[in-house]
C-alpha cells in the first residue's frame, strides 16, 4: 500500500488518526532498529543505546532504572547487559547503594568504542532528521517529549485496572 493512500485513510478522525501515529511509531521503531542494527558495528542497537545511556549518568544506574529509562524490563537489561559484559564493553557490580541491585559501568573499551564509532552515529542522525527544517524538528520534539505523559497516563490506567 503506498503512502500517500494510508495517509487519506486514516487523516479523517482523530481516533483514526491515532491509530496511524500509533502504527507508524511501532513501524518506525523497527525500522530504526533494522537500519541501526546493520549500521553500528559489534552491537545492535538496543545494546548501544543501553551503554550509551549508562555512559552520561552522572552516577552508576542499577539494571532496574535503565530499563524504566529504556521502557524494557530488567530481565531485557540484564540480557543485554550480559553481552555487553561479554564483548567487554560493561562490567556489571553490585550498587554500593543497595547490596541486592546490579549496576552497569562502561569499560575503558567502551569509552574508546563511542569514540571512534559516535561521529558516523552522529551523522546518520542528521542524515536521518535532515528532512526537518529547524522549527518542524523542535515541533517534533516537542510532542515526542508530551508522548511521554501519554505513556504515563497509559501505564497508571494499566495499574489501576491491575488493582481493582
Amino acid at each position: 500500500m503506498e503512502l500517500q493512500t494510508l495517509i487519506e485513510r486514516y487523516s479523517g478522525s482523530r481516533e483514526d488518526r491515532g491509530k496511524a501515529v500509533f502504527s507508524t511509531i511501532f513501524i518506525v521503531g523497527n525500522k530504526l532498529q533494522t537500519l541501526f542494527d546493520a549500521r553500528i558495528p559489534k552491537l545492535t542497537l538496543r545494546q548501544f543505546m543501553l551503554l550509551s545511556i549508562a555512559g552520561q549518568a552522572a552516577s552508576p544506574l542499577t539494571l532496574t532504572e535503565l530499563g524504566e529509562v529504556l521502557g524494557c524490563s530488567r530481565q531485557n537489561v540484564r540480557k543485554l547487559a550480559g553481552a555487553l559484559e561479554a564483548k567487554g564493553f560493561a562490567e556489571l557490580r553490585r550498587s554500593e547503594e543497595d547490596a541486592r541491585a546490579v549496576t552497569l559501568l562502561p569499560t575503558e573499551k567502551a569509552k574508546a568504542y563511542f569514540a571512534e564509532v559516535f561521529p558516523e552515529y552522529a551523522s546518520e542522525l542528521g542524515a536521518l532528521f535532515s528532512v526537518y527544517d529547524d522549527a518542524e524538528e523542535k515541533a517534533l520534539f516537542e510532542l515526542m517529549m508530551r508522548l511521554y505523559a501519554g505513556l504515563e497516563k497509559l501505564a497508571e490506567a494499566g495499574e489501576g485496572g491491575k488493582n481493582a
